[in-house]
């Protein structure tokens, strides 16, 4: 996979050069609020898990999607595949989570490149079921999740801070019915 176009978006593997763009989104109190602990993350904690999202793409057939505006080309954040190892109660399972810079919310772009993802994981990975965890008071993330066709599943504690999260799932059967209804109503 080089990458994915949607009508306003390009996603593709994460590069060196997404670490300035990542660290002003990572640094960003708003953002990260609902995010793990709800700190922020420093330039190093950035350019590590960058360093890993690459290396993760070498290791498996998915990982971090960087998203780009298709018609400047500016990065505004990422939608990723990822095994969410910080909840083992679920293991195994494939999470799909995103961040973007907080001047690009409100304009669906995070419900239109995970879309194109979930797409991806099903189709090109042949995963059976994708979940989504998010912090139990992160509205919009839920919002989106459920425009997405991902269902509550259940809540639960993340064991290395305690932070209660709800745990939402789809999988290929109501994903493909989904698809079939779009594509029939249009």
């Amino acid at each position: 996979m080089e990458k994915i176009e949607t009508a306003r978006l390009v996603l593709r593997r994460p590069i060196a050069s997404d670490l300035e763009s990542l660290v002003s989104i990572n640094a960003d109190p708003e953002v990260m609020r609902h995010i793990g602990n709800g700190r922020t993350r420093t330039r190093e904690q950035t350019e590590a898990g960058l360093e890993r999202a690459m290396t993760e793409w070498r290791e498996r057939e998915f990982g971090m999607f960087s998203v780009e505006l298709a018609d400047t080309g500016k990065y505004i954040g990422w939608v990723a595949l990822a095994v969410p190892t910080f909840l083992p109660e679920i293991l195994p399972a494939v999470e799909i989570g995103w961040r973007l810079d907080r001047r690009q919310w409100g304009h669906g772009y995070a419900t239109e490149a995970a879309e194109a993802v979930l797409r991806y994981g099903f189709e090109d990975c042949a995963l059976e079921r994708i979940v989504s965890i998010r912090d139990v008071a992160n509205e919009a993330s839920r919002r989106v999740m459920e425009k997405l066709g991902l269902r509550f599943d259940f809540e639960t504690t993340v064991p290395a801070h305690g932070q209660r999260v709800a745990v939402h799932a789809l999988i290929r059967e109501k994903f493909d019915a989904r698809r079939t209804a779009k594509t029939r109503s249009h």
